[in-house]
């Protein structure tokens, strides 16, 4: 016996369809490189991912081809997500921020036969064409005036073609970790995996989008497939507004300018946009909700955000899971609570969305209580983490399906997750662990502290003692004991870190992300005494 509902395949082409039948005069505004502003709508998108699918085909691209970008955010890369699957190919965004060498190895370990790519980066296709070995065309996005580029690519088509007919279970799009050490490794989605996990960040508790959603994504698309807001987006017909510019002003001046009320993205960028603030006083206008992920949001922000009336939603995944794993939303006594208390809340990394298990395991892989207490590695499972990675020869996950984050995490009874470190940036100290992600955070609240990145520094005693780099806010003399006596009584008095250095920059990874090990190397050869 079966049961007798239809069976439609989930294909992330139903998502761009059901957006322009449904949503077709929804606004999709784009902010250029050039100044320029361009506006199309969800009937837009569709036609034009309809005519470039006609293209493709007319340069021999077909099912399972990669289609790489190299791209910043704007309507015709929106275009490029629907117009490389609507040929049955699997679209690949690359990160332009990577080194050359991780560039080349990604594009050459993908086999990608067509690159689209922004004016911007010219000098990166210029650079490395040659070592590109699979890819046969280039087509630019936005090319210099009188030269043809996409607009003039897709032109000659009239958009009459069906869409190519896939398996849900068949790939769609191909995205890479950033990698701190070795190669990047590839993380491919399928169709069904990505709908899935689209309907699921439409919830309240995750995205909390509906038709009345004005979003302005700063997560780049080629990060961690834009934490999945294109299709999300298409799936209730959000006005999204896009820039390929991330300077404070001009994202301010756009979410005066199109009532943004969504917005979602990396810690730094409110850094950013607190300092312009701080130099204009200009408010956040019409925006309720900041979703923020890639690294841990300090206290301060979320406080900061959350006084200006704006909701919090600090989130927590990763590449491999495609990517949401958890966000934080308002629990069930939230009226009940004290502001410090919400703060407290929001401060921690949210709960699993339905269709993610999270649980915790020593290093012997035996489960650990969910007691808001016991910290150990992290694992996830779900219909969109990770199988395996691209071209590799074993499964990523274990027997049951769970896969190694690579975090240390403690679990609270209702499920909320807290995410306590890298396993690899743990800082261990006479056998007791310190948290580098809790340093950071409370550092980053002193005032005159711009950021703050703490690693562990081999001690003849302690085996490890933390040592906190910190770059100061613009014309700030913060010092050492002034940042030690803000940080007094919100740590334990044994993680207070035993040296704080003042540097110009820290190093991060080409998705805004600390690098720790590069940090690691640039005081490799500091002292601590007994």
């Amino acid at each position: 016996m079966t049961g007798e509902m239809q069976r439609q395949p989930m294909q992330v082409s139903n998502l761009i369809d059901h957006a322009a039948r449904e949503h077709g005069n929804r606004e999709i505004v784009s902010y250029w490189a050039n100044g320029q502003e361009t506006r199309t709508h969800w009937a837009g998108i569709r036609a034009d991912a309809l005519k470039m699918t006609q293209a493709l085909q007319a340069l021999g691209v077909s099912k399972g081809d990669r289609i790489a970008t190299l791209a910043m955010n704007h309507s015709r890369h929106l275009v490029s997500w629907y117009g490389a699957v609507g040929v049955g190919g699997i679209l690949h965004t690359i990160n332009p921020r990577l080194f050359d060498e991780q560039l080349v190895y990604i594009a050459n370990h993908a086999e990608d036969k067509v690159m689209f790519y922004d004016a911007a980066f010219q000098p990166i296709i210029d650079r490395l064409k040659d070592q590109w070995t699979s890819i046969e065309h280039y087509i630019c996005y936005d090319p210099p005036e009188g030269t043809d580029g996409f607009e003039e690519w897709i032109a000659p088509h009239d958009g009459n073609v069906e869409w190519a007919q896939c398996d849900e279970q068949d790939p769609c799009m191909l995205c890479y970790t950033s990698g701190t050490t070795g190669n990047p490794k590839g993380v491919i989605y399928e169709h069904r995996s990505t709908t899935l996990h689209a309907i699921s960040g439409l919830q309240p508790a995750a995205f909390d989008f509906d038709a009345q959603t004005v979003m302005l994504p700063i997560v780049p698309m080629f990060h961690a497939a834009s934490w999945g807001l294109p299709w999300a987006g298409a799936a209730c017909g959000v006005k999204f507004v896009y820039s390929a510019v991330n300077e404070p002003k001009i994202l301010h001046d756009l979410m005066m300018k199109e009532k943004v009320t969504h917005s979602a993205g990396v810690p730094t960028v409110w850094l950013g946009m607190f300092q312009y603030q701080d130099q204009t006083g200009v408010d956040l206008g019409a925006l309720r909700m900041a979703t923020i992920g890639g690294s841990a949001a300090p206290r301060s922000m979320i406080e900061r955000l959350m006084k200006a009336g704006v909701r919090v939603g600090h989130a927590w995944g990763m590449t491999e899971t495609s990517p949401i794993g958890t966000v934080g939303s308002p629990s069930s006594d939230w009226d009940d609570l004290s502001f410090d208390a919400q703060v407290d809340q929001v401060c921690k990394q949210g709960r699993p969305i339905f269709g993610v298990e999270l649980c915790t395991v020593d290093d012997d892989d035996n489960l650990l209580p969910r007691d808001g207490e016991t910290s150990g590695r992290l694992l996830i499972r779900g219909p969109w983490i990770i199988k395996r990675y691209f071209k590799a020869d074993a499964d990523a996950c274990d027997e049951n399906g769970w896969f190694d984050t690579g975090d240390v995490a403690t679990l609270h009874p209702d499920g909320t997750l807290q995410i306590t470190d890298r396993s690899k940036d743990v800082i261990k100290s006479g056998g007791e662990w310190i948290s580098s992600v809790e340093l950071e955070n409370v550092a980053v609240g002193c005032p005159g502290v711009a950021e703050a990145a703490a690693i562990g520094i081999y001690h003849p005693k302690w085996d490890e003692r933390p040592l906190l780099a910190i770059v100061r806010s613009p014309d700030s003399t913060v010092s050492v004991d002034e940042i030690k006596a803000y940080m007094n009584d919100k740590i334990a008095k044994w993680w207070m870190p035993d040296a704080i250095e003042f540097v110009d920059e820290i190093p991060h990874t080409a998705t805004g992300k600390i690098l720790k090990t590069q940090l690691r190397k640039q005081f490799a050869d500091y002292k601590l005494t007994a």
